[in-house]
């Protein structure tokens, strides 16, 4: 009992002095919750349906960020390593019989493979020509897709996988949960001395190799890491729609990954996580109006990005807190001085 009362004393301060102080990490806490507890609300199927698939895209937003908003990679074809993931897993699970817990991951590790391979040849890319490039590669990968039917099935893709599990509620679990999870492992990477890296190698690539760093090194990583995360929305797809088709590599689903990014906000992962969390399941609750469907979504992408330029998340950010000038440390916005060392706000 007392070690039990020690660790909810823990829990207590933990969420008192780190959770409370902020609005942002209380909107955050909120947002995990309400994720958590909807099943125990309603279990309608659409509603789970629609917030499985929303975390899945979620996963993938933030890998894009994670390479091109923090690395300033401009990535145009993020849909390869969606791809690579979904068919691979696929792949494995009916030729091989290798069960959904095995594929997923393989299906990641030959994202990562994907990511090299399109690392390598763009390292010497920048801006317009390396956004031309990586758009061509998830083509290319339709193409093969295309010419080899009995191994991809052609148009129709590969169908009959099977399940991570065939209970509605523990699919919504193991997707939300592995959403959270995988999010915040991105944004924990983005806060470590690498992701300080990924920063300086976007702000000034020149700059960074003056001080030694190997900045090739970094960029490769950043398209694996990126690769991995895409490679698992992409495998974790599959097998809850239990097909992988060529509607995984489409050039459509590259340009929706980066208008997620952007609305949402890039270089902050949580920012894309946001807006694929507004804006899919928008897009779905809007199916009764058919003619109007792709008119809403892009006026409200257009408003957003015109009062909103560096994206939704940010800006409401910026309005709810404010960084202190010596310390760095963030405050909410009504406080007159920083909560750590006093220093004036205003």
């Amino acid at each position: 009992m007392l070690t039990v009362g020690l660790y909810l004393k823990r829990f207590y301060t933990l969420i008192h002095e780190e959770v409370l102080v902020l609005p942002s990490r209380i909107i955050v806490a909120l947002f995990f919750l309400t994720l958590l507890g909807i099943p125990l609300v309603s279990q309608n199927p659409y509603l789970i349906r629609v917030i499985i698939l929303t975390s899945i895209f979620a996963i993938l937003a933030a890998s894009w960020d994670l390479l091109s908003g923090f690395t300033g990679q401009m990535n145009f074809g993020h849909a390869l390593f969606f791809g690579v993931g979904a068919y691979t897993s696929a792949l494995l699970n009916i030729r091989l019989h290798i069960p959904p817990w095995g594929c997923v991951p393989l299906g990641a590790a030959a994202a990562v493979l994907a990511g090299l391979l399109v690392g390598i040849p763009c390292l010497r890319l920048k801006k317009t020509y390396l956004a031309l490039t990586t758009l061509a590669f998830p083509i290319i990968l339709m193409g093969i897709v295309f010419a080899l039917p009995d191994l991809t099935g052609g148009e129709l893709g590969i169908s009959g996988l099977k399940r991570l599990t065939n209970s509605l509620v523990g699919n919504y679990y193991i997707h939300v949960v592995l959403m959270l999870a995988l999010c915040f492992i991105m944004w924990k990477i983005t806060d470590s001395n690498t992701g300080i890296i990924f920063h300086a190698i976007r702000e000034d690539e020149l700059a960074v190799k003056a001080s030694g760093i190997n900045t090739t090194r970094y960029k490769l990583l950043a398209f694996c890491l990126s690769g991995f995360f895409a490679g698992l929305a992409g495998g974790l797809y599959a097998h809850y729609m239990r097909i992988a088709g060529p509607s995984t590599l489409e050039v459509s689903m590259s340009f929706t990954v980066v208008i997620w990014g952007v609305f949402g906000g890039i270089a902050t992962i949580y920012g894309p996580v946001a807006a694929v969390f507004i804006l899919f399941p928008l897009l779905e609750f809007v199916r009764f109006w058919p003619e109007y469907r792709t008119l809403i979504f892009a006026v409200i992408v257009l408003v957003i990005l015109l009062y909103m330029p560096e994206g939704l998340a940010p800006w409401i950010r910026d309005k709810i807190e404010k960084e202190c000038p010596r310390c760095k440390v963030k405050s909410i916005a009504t406080r007159k001085t920083c909560r750590i060392c006093d220093a004036s706000l205003d």
